[in-house]
């Protein structure tokens, strides 16, 4: 399961918001920052969702705004043809502190501090996979089961439903099933994805 492979008809849906973005004068660079600052305020949002489930409904509304604006910014950067490697190195940093902050936030919301870990471990390792196989001279790998537009969504998702949905039968929230899905699915993707880029050198 991935949402990269529909990123085409993303990128068709974006055309309105790079020509609004290009007449504001936006550059690539401060949309990124947007974006990052959005997901700490989903992370910060997910956090307070442990004490008033309201929040959770702000994280999502956050989360996906904040994966919108990761689109954008690349689409803005081909269009301005600004695209640089110093560009793409700023948005995957990003990128990556706003998979801690939103994930820390999550955790840290329903008190499973360890569950957190081994979810934000497995999320890290999958991106890190995607670009190592880029640093070793391959094609950077996008594909497993679960790719950041698919976690993204299952944030969103799982944070809409935890506004209204306290604990299930089996004893964890849905946000705590939503941590052990990125745990296990997650360190899961990084290892097909290493099994990939591996059989690409062999």
């Amino acid at each position: 399961m991935t949402l990269d492979q529909f990123r085409h008809v993303a990128d068709r849906m974006l055309d309105p918001f790079v020509s609004l973005s290009t007449r504001l004068g936006l550059t690539p660079d401060a949309v990124s920052v947007v974006a990052f600052a959005l997901a700490g305020g989903a992370g910060g949002a997910f956090y307070l969702g442990g004490t008033a489930p309201v929040w959770y409904l702000a994280g999502a509304v956050l989360v996906f705004l904040n994966g919108w604006l990761d689109l954008l910014d690349g689409a803005l950067a081909r269009e301005l043809g600004t695209d640089s490697k110093a560009g793409d190195l700023l948005d995957h940093v990003l990128d990556r502190y706003a998979d801690i902050v939103v994930i820390s936030g999550l955790a840290a919301g329903i008190g499973r501090y360890a569950l957190g870990l081994a979810a934000v471990t497995g999320v890290l390792m999958t991106s890190y996979l995607g670009t190592q196989a880029q640093a070793v001279g391959l094609d950077r790998v996008y594909g497993g089961l679960l790719g950041r537009a698919d976690r993204l969504a299952l944030v969103g998702v799982t944070g809409a439903l935890a506004a209204f949905v306290s604990a299930t039968p089996a004893g964890l929230t849905v946000v705590g099933w939503l941590l052990v899905v990125f745990a296990v699915v997650g360190h899961f993707t990084a290892l097909q994805r290493f099994y990939y880029a591996w059989r690409a050198l062999a």
